[in-house]
């Protein structure tokens, strides 16, 4: 289906029954990458699986390709659908759009989990930084034989987009981020997730932690040292950045924090 909101027309599925969940794909993808791991997650909820913007079946629009404006239309969607705050699950570029949406309308997210998603842009590692700074449009002839290029040729309302969306995606990355003072008054408990191989160090991952109140102190016996938002980490093992979204570990450990004392 498609909801006409924030001045996008935005693609969405929705998969399963039972309390909403919000799923959002990595970049270069769209809501299929998750594949069977969706089917998990739908077991015991409502899976909303949007395209975001330029991505899958949405077609892009006349303005930067920026998490801060993609996490507006997520907000857009959840009034659209009537959703009574709904759980935020994003991985990649996904789990930045989840990050900002809860950041930015918390009172729309009832729980949060970001995965693969560092907050400043000097946390990645340089050589990713350095593979980042050559896309563009000049690399699509060379992407024609990567799964991206296949399922945007498949599904995107206009496959000649192609390219676009590589140049809109190369200057994205390349713009300086740091939310660091914005994840630090997070309101939404939030799960922080990542392989112990990602495009990030495992120590960013703690570092969001910590804003969050983690780390801090033991944890005590009933848990009462816990991070007082209800915040959570997980370092999932023997992944890396470009496989976790299809591991069975992704969909248990943040369905065990979203599920927990419901």
């Amino acid at each position: 289906m498609y909801a006409d909101v924030n001045g996008i027309n935005l693609y969405y599925e929705t998969h399963g029954t039972g309390r909403p969940l919000i799923l959002l794909h990595g970049g270069l993808g769209s809501g299929e990458m998750f594949g069977t791991v969706t089917d998990t997650f739908a077991a015991h909820h409502q899976v909303i699986l949007p395209d975001l913007q330029g991505h899958g079946r949405t077609a892009d629009i006349d303005r930067p390709l920026d998490i801060r404006l993609m996490a507006d239309d997520v907000a857009a969607l959840i009034d659209h659908l009537g959703l009574d705050r709904p759980d935020v699950v994003g991985y990649s570029l996904g789990g930045g759009v989840a990050l900002l949406t809860a950041i930015r309308h918390p009172q729309k997210v009832g729980r949060l989990v970001s995965a693969s998603a560092g907050i400043r842009r000097d946390a990645t590692y340089p050589e990713i930084l350095e593979q980042q700074g050559q896309v563009s449009a000049a690399a699509a002839e060379f992407m024609k034989e990567t799964p991206m290029y296949e399922l945007y040729q498949r599904v995107a309302p206009r496959p000649e987009d192609f390219p676009r969306l590589l140049d809109k995606i190369g200057t994205a990355m390349a713009q300086d981020y740091d939310f660091t003072e914005e994840v630090r008054g997070l309101q939404v408990p939030t799960l922080v997730m990542g392989a112990d191989a990602d495009m990030v160090p495992p120590s960013h991952l703690v570092e969001i932690f910590a804003l969050l109140d983690g780390g801090a102190r033991d944890g005590g016996w009933t848990g009462e040292g816990r991070p007082k938002g209800g915040h959570a980490l997980a370092i999932l093992p023997g992944l890396t950045h470009y496989n976790l979204f299809m591991s069975p570990l992704f969909a248990a450990t943040a369905l065990a924090f979203l599920d927990k004392d419901r």
